[in-house]
């Protein structure tokens, strides 16, 4: 279209559109709060073109109407998906979490660092709690807020980091100061590092608006280049002391660039990411078994290679790189159970298929255990085939199912047969798996 030949007005409301235009993908892509600086500057600059296109003359032509509408119409529209963004109940229940987050550090970590005393064990678990919701919460592929989830995932996950390797790493004593000139310097060093490692914590989940990045980096470079500027030629036990605190500063170190790590795209969208690609490569293959094992006109003719397969399976898993990333982690552990699972449906049957040549006598609360084992193998075929929410009929139906042989077993009487009560107890410990992995497969779980 010739620019030349186009009223002034719709030609301003075209570099406004434009302008609008660019502000897109960081829309989209807001993972913060409405009180963020970030938040109100973009909702600032949006209004101001909302303003701009409100003040252009349409002069009564048609045309330039409705070039004005669409113009405000996408500045509305990127206006309140910015506001959606940043007050999703998901991204709420992030920020809840992160807040107990907060409240944990502030009450367990902050006050070991001046001076007091540190529940690791009990700040450890609670740490871990707070990790497994985060994963659980849900993001529906919004780029929004798998970010969100990301960033915060990062940030507790280093604090979680930071403390194991301060309670669990046995590091050398300080050396006595009239042992060397230098020493005196390393041990006032390695003070100003333990203070550098509580002011990180802090800063991480923001319990302390008293320290930024930027200081803190410089602070942790400044002692290094103190430390390099130390003569300690000729000791090897002193030069030893000085590595350790210098591997301590820069482990520090690199806790400081999440900011960044975070924004790449391969960190917060895993569909992306190599390992869960991996993963989702295993439990394809799962799938592929498992449809092969139950629509085999003989299975038992497969059971020793599928198994074998499996297992392999489970060793390429062991294999993948969490990256340090809690929803790598959950992702793994949720396909071993898949995998471990079809292996133990594949057990069973062999089990059965065993006992069916089986002419002896038995004890009849033996037999009434292995009744209930054969029932639960056809539950475990169709849960295995299951593929809904716990809102669907069928889920429902195959609980009740399991429940029932539950009660079943807890109906068999032993009688004081070892032999028996060793049956029954792996029966429950497998019908209970059972009832696990169903919930592992219908609670909507997302990377």
């Amino acid at each position: 279209m010739d620019m030349g030949n186009q009223h002034p007005s719709i030609r301003r409301l075209q570099e406004i559109q434009k302008e609008v235009k660019s502000l897109e993908q960081q829309v989209v892509g807001f993972s913060g709060l409405p009180n963020d600086k970030s938040y109100k500057n973009l909702e600032r600059t949006l209004m101001k073109q909302l303003f701009e296109i409100d003040s252009v003359d349409t002069e009564g032509r048609g045309d330039v109407q409705q070039a004005r509408k669409r113009a405000a119409q996408e500045t509305e529209r990127l206006l309140k998906e910015l506001e959606q963004n940043a007050s999703h109940p998901h991204r709420m229940e992030i920020q809840n979490i992160f807040q107990e987050a907060q409240a944990l550090v502030a009450e367990k970590v902050v006050p070991f660092y001046s001076g007091g005393p540190c529940e690791a064990e009990e700040f450890e678990e609670g740490l871990q709690d707070i990790i497994l919701r985060l994963t659980h919460v849900k993001t529906g592929g919004k780029i929004s807020l798998r970010k969100a989830r990301y960033h915060t995932l990062a940030k507790i996950c280093a604090v979680q980091e930071i403390i194991e390797e301060c309670t669990r790493r046995q590091p050398s004593l300080p050396l006595p100061e009239d042992a060397h000139p230098s020493v005196a310097r390393i041990n006032a060093v390695m003070c100003e590092v333990n203070k550098a490692r509580g002011a990180l914590i802090a800063l991480l989940v923001g319990v302390s608006g008293d320290e930024t990045c930027r200081h803190l980096s410089c602070v942790l470079s400044g002692l290094m280049a103190d430390l390099d500027a130390l003569d300690v030629c000729g000791r090897t036990d002193v030069r030893n002391y000085r590595r350790e605190v210098v591997e301590d500063i820069n482990k520090l170190l690199k806790y400081l660039d999440l900011e960044e790590e975070a924004d790449a795209a391969r960190a917060f969208d895993l569909g992306q990411n190599h390992s869960i690609m991996e993963i989702e490569k295993v439990l394809t293959r799962m799938r592929e078994i498992k449809d092969e094992l139950l629509q085999a006109p003989s299975p038992p003719e497969l059971y020793l290679s599928s198994k074998m397969e499996l297992q392999g399976l489970i060793g390429q898993l062991d294999q993948v790189s969490l990256e340090r990333n809690p929803c790598i982690r959950e992702a793994r552990r949720r396909a071993v159970i898949a995998v471990q699972t079809l292996i133990t449906h594949v057990d069973l049957k062999e089990a059965l298929e065993k006992r069916k040549a089986f002419t002896g006598k038995e004890h009849p609360s033996h037999r009434a255990v292995w009744d209930i084992l054969g029932h639960l193998s056809e539950i475990l075929g169709e849960v295995l085939s299951f593929d809904g929410n716990r809102t669907d009929k069928n889920y429902i139906r195959l609980e009740e199912l399991l429940t029932k042989q539950l009660l079943a077993l807890d109906a068999v009487d032993p009688q004081g047969e070892e032999r028996c009560k060793a049956a029954r107890k792996q029966a429950v410990k497998l019908a209970q798996s059972i009832l696990s992995y169903l919930d592992l497969k219908s609670d909507e779980w997302e990377y």
